[in-house]
């Protein structure tokens, strides 16, 4: 009986994903274990592997193909001895048809058919379906055309039989005529009508891809849900700096060089386990509290911000820290981190020192209760044993939870951390 292929869940949060590549073609043989495509979920570009052996008889979706939901056939296999047209043909016996979209998710199903581009038509438009007197178009379309105050009975259906949907009616206009309502925005970016004098410049429109929309809708819930406190300290680094440029002296042999960061890492971790009331997470009647370090660090990629977890980091020496920062930040810029590499952690480091920025407010990352945004190191006046002087200081800001973090324990965590970094032999040890 032929199989059919379904769109996998690579990850717990995963309701849709982009079939980023086919490394198979019809007609090709697969064994369980072989890699079959890449996809792009919430979070990185992550490989598909087979779990049956057979022959590709169809390709159901094509690469590229974005916004496709959990579940979706996106091809057939055709098993051993198996004739492949037929298999094609069958459409798979395993599939079932779609079950239809319930009302809560019918936004979203208008907008993935939205973002299909259609097929150039060849014959007249279909007319806007009825029955009887009744306009055939979904909940969702007739509520905006309510809003908008358009006449549907003016609006030219692109859905199935004629349907009005959400985009149908998102394109028209209060009093359009059918041909007007029906004409489509082209593809292409263009530059933005003038807004009552406002918002006039050119743009070029971008979809956002799946990492995107996660840290939108992530970064929205943390603002609007969790009650932010923010303690800044001032950090002198010398003492740092000075036993960095030691210990790479004696790792250059073993291929190791140290960065600031990695000893940042390690410090907020050494931090946590003296303060471990902040070494945990609001669960709403729980709160958790967490026996080990897991420190998630933040790294720009080309798809957006991720953050790879250096787990244990307060029972991991030095050298193991960067070794794993290096691979994790190089697999977080390619998209080929793997779940267990980023979803996780109990605490989070955000570091734009490198970039200049003196200091910043960096927002939480839920479930975690507190994150440490970290500044640029530079020489500043300092009072150093009652006196005036220059020192190499850096200013860090803690955000904390309120529901979950006291200020005077966040306060005791960002003391902890100020005082390892000033005598850094703690880090060693």
């Amino acid at each position: 009986m032929p199989i059919a292929i379904k769109m996998p869940a690579l990850s717990p949060t995963m309701e849709e994903g982009t079939l980023a590549k086919w490394l198979v073609g019809v007609g090709d043989t697969v064994s369980a274990g072989d890699i079959m495509a890449e996809i792009e979920t919430d979070k990185a570009t992550m490989e598909f592997e087979a779990v049956d052996e057979g022959v590709i008889a169809k390709i159901e979706v094509d690469e590229g193909t974005e916004n496709v939901a959990v579940g979706t056939v996106i091809a057939i296999l055709a098993e051993e001895g198996e004739d492949v047209k037929e298999a094609a043909a069958s459409g798979g016996g395993s599939a079932k048809a779609p079950e239809p979209a319930p009302a809560k998710e019918e936004a979203k199903a208008e907008d993935k058919a939205a973002q299909t581009p259609a097929p150039a038509a060849k014959t007249a438009p279909t007319p806007t379906a009825t029955a009887g007197d009744r306009i055939i178009a979904s909940p969702l379309a007739k509520r905006i055309a309510e809003q908008k105050g358009i006449d549907l009975a003016g609006v030219q259906g692109s859905g199935p039989n004629g349907r009005i949907v959400k985009a149908d009616v998102e394109n028209a206009q209060p009093g359009a005529t059918p041909a007007q309502a029906s004409a489509a925005p082209s593809a292409a970016p263009q530059p933005v009508a003038q807004l009552d004098g406002e918002l006039d410049a050119p743009y070029e429109a971008q979809k956002l891809n799946n990492v995107r929309k996660v840290i939108a809708r992530r970064l929205t819930e943390a603002k609007q849900t969790i009650p932010h406190i923010y303690l800044t300290v001032d950090v002198r680094l010398d003492a740092l700096l000075k036993l960095r440029s030691q210990l790479n002296a004696s790792l250059e042999p073993d291929g190791v060089k140290l960065s600031v960061n990695d000893l940042l890492i390690k410090a907020l971790a050494r931090a946590l386990q003296r303060v471990p009331a902040c070494n945990v997470s609001f669960q709403g009647d729980e709160l958790f509290q967490y026996s080990r370090e897991d420190i998630s660090v933040a790294v720009a990629a080309p798809s957006g911000l991720i953050t790879p977890i250096i787990r244990d980091a307060g029972r991991k020496g030095l050298a193991q820290i960067s070794t794993e920062m290096k691979d994790l930040a190089g697999k977080a810029r390619d998209g080929k981190l793997q779940p267990h590499e980023f979803q996780g952690g109990t605490a989070s480091l955000s570091n734009l020192g490198m970039f200049g920025t003196k200091q910043f407010d960096a927002v939480i990352n839920p479930p975690q209760a507190m994150i440490l945004a970290v500044g640029a190191g530079e020489q500043r006046p300092h009072i150093v044993d009652g006196a005036l002087q220059v020192a190499t200081v850096m200013s860090a800001t803690g955000s904390f939870d309120h529901r979950a973090i006291d200020g005077a324990d966040g306060a005791q965590l960002m003391q902890a951390f100020q005082q390892l970094c000033e005598n850094p032999m703690g880090l060693v040890v």
